[in-house]
């Protein structure tokens, strides 16, 4: 028989966590694949202003996303600390710059609350919810709602 300990460890929810623009926020870690140092991204005309371009990651092309213009704040100065969270959503592989990966924790379910009604719609489909740590204040990205819009075949 399990005890109460256990079963709240059995449900919780393993999220990276990471730095962007001065923030805390943080991802499920289902759908990282991986954690990389900053390399330079080839740019791609015409792309929305918070894709920085496509690197090539072992023969696959993945557009990279400066997570804070995305979230709606300041642009990234990149440099050498930066670093890329490659996330991978339904089929779609993409990659996020960060300022910095703070650590893997375990949440409860029950300590994710849910993002305030005063929020913009952006901010609510975003963000999922907000967790309370001792000294800082998390926010769970929804990873899916944050990828960039998938262009459509219109020869189809």
């Amino acid at each position: 028989m399990m005890t109460v300990e256990e079963s709240l460890i059995e449900d919780e929810r393993e999220l990276v966590t990471f730095r962007v623009g001065d923030q805390d926020f943080c991802i499920d870690i289902i759908h990282v694949r991986e954690i990389r140092g900053w390399t330079p991204a080839t740019v791609l005309p015409h792309a929305p202003e918070y894709v920085l371009g496509v690197i090539n990651l072992r023969g696959a092309i993945v557009p990279i996303v400066d997570l804070a213009r995305r979230l709606g704040l300041a642009k990234t100065d990149l440099g050498d600390r930066h670093v890329i969270v490659i996330a991978v959503v339904a089929d779609q592989t993409v990659g996020f710059l960060v300022d910095a990966v703070s650590d893997i924790i375990g949440v409860a379910p029950q300590l994710i609350q849910p993002t305030p009604d005063i929020t913009a719609q952006t901010t609510q489909r975003f963000i999922q919810g907000v967790i309370a740590l001792e000294q800082r204040m998390l926010r769970l990205i929804d990873i899916s709602a944050v990828l960039p819009p998938l262009v459509k075949d219109v020869s189809a």
